[in-house]
């Protein structure tokens, strides 16, 4: 069996060699899209309430407690809170792998092809972090309901201990702050207004 860490890191390695081919330009666009998508899913739960949190689907029931000892109702609800924001993350993310051909900005950084190689890279590894780190998250939040397939991270070992302490880090609890999300989306859109406009 093979860690979900381990995994993690593989499809983090995978997202930047994509960044490479693709440039650092529109590798930016596609963190900006799942910034968006972060921000989407905060109006959701948040203010809009159309969504319930994990917090309050999970309130009362023991974390370790593995997704099949848990009662049916609370069941689907974690698997409908999962697809929704899994979806609404994939969805956003491959609209930003499908931007158009945005050839000013291109054109300049062709001509530094190892710079645009290099960029490209660090930000499609940024991205494998915030697509695959939000999906995990989820799944974490959601203890982790394909445990026939997918098991948590085992305390007590190596790798076990780091996926744990990683999961505390991914994306979805990095902007657990509202204020980080709204300046995350402020300097998004200004850098959209300012350098693709």
């Amino acid at each position: 069996m093979i860690s979900i860490l381990v995994v993690f890191w593989i499809f983090v390695f995978f997202f930047s060699v994509i960044g490479a081919f693709r440039g650092w330009v529109k590798e930016l666009l596609v963190v900006f899209s799942v910034i968006l998508a972060l921000f989407l899913l905060l109006v959701l739960e948040e203010y809009l309430e159309l969504i319930d949190s994990f917090a309050v689907t999970l309130e009362g029931v023991d974390a370790a407690l593995a997704f099949s000892a848990l009662d049916a109702s609370t069941q689907d609800a974690l698997r409908i809170q999962f697809r929704v924001r899994s979806l609404i993350i994939i969805a956003l993310a491959v609209f930003g792998y499908q931007t158009p051909n945005i050839s000013f900005i291109s054109g300049k950084a062709r001509r530094e092809k190892v710079q645009d190689i290099l960029f490209g890279s660090i930000l499609g590894a940024v991205n494998g972090y915030l697509v695959v780190g939000s999906v995990w998250s989820f799944m974490a939040s959601s203890h982790y309901l394909f445990e026939e397939y997918i098991s948590g991270p085992e305390a007590g070992t190596a790798l076990g201990d780091q996926a744990i302490k990683l999961v505390q880090n991914l994306p979805p609890q990095l902007f657990e702050n509202e204020i980080g999300l709204f300046i995350a989306v402020g300097v998004s859109f200004l850098f959209v207004l300012v350098v693709f406009i």
